[in-house]
């Protein structure tokens, strides 16, 4: 985000067991103009190629979780579906993605009752108030919008 190449959301996955550090997703939306390159799903990309595996719950291997700066949308929703992580710790909520005009397609409170059904935990707002300065800062930059 200071450099100019992504947007104000990056994401992480963990071992959840260990707290080893598995993979880093960066916003990469605005530098190669492909509107999928969320950080959550960079993340999940890059994890996967690590792990060797389509699944972060093939077989063999130990329960992952994502860390992201914000509450994922839409889209993000479904690649946690399929990424194979059994937990997702978000920091910024939202609203406020939605004060600086991101817009964050139809996400409701089911969406996330369906995701906890099929065992994926959720833990929001942690280090809320961090987060959500990281998007103040791009909105005081004036930085791309690329979905309004």
């Amino acid at each position: 985000m200071e450099r100019g190449t992504g947007g104000p959301f990056g994401a992480a996955v963990f071992e959840t067991a260990t707290g080893r550090l598995v993979s880093v997703g960066t916003n990469g939306v605005v530098r190669l103009h492909s509107a999928v390159l969320h950080g959550e799903v960079v993340a999940f990309m890059m994890a996967q190629q690590r792990v060797g595996a389509f699944s972060l719950a093939a077989p063999g291997l130990p329960a992952h979780e994502l860390i992201t700066s914000c509450d994922p949308c839409a889209m993000c929703l479904g690649a946690i579906l399929w990424s194979g992580v059994k937990r997702v710790v978000c920091g910024a909520a939202r609203e406020d993605a939605t004060l600086l005009r991101f817009e964050e397609s139809p996400v409701f409170p089911e969406s996330y009752a369906y995701l906890r059904d099929r065992g994926i935990a959720f833990v929001r707002g942690v280090c809320r108030a961090e987060a959500r300065e990281v998007l103040e800062e791009y909105r005081r930059n004036a930085g791309v919008i690329y979905n309004p």
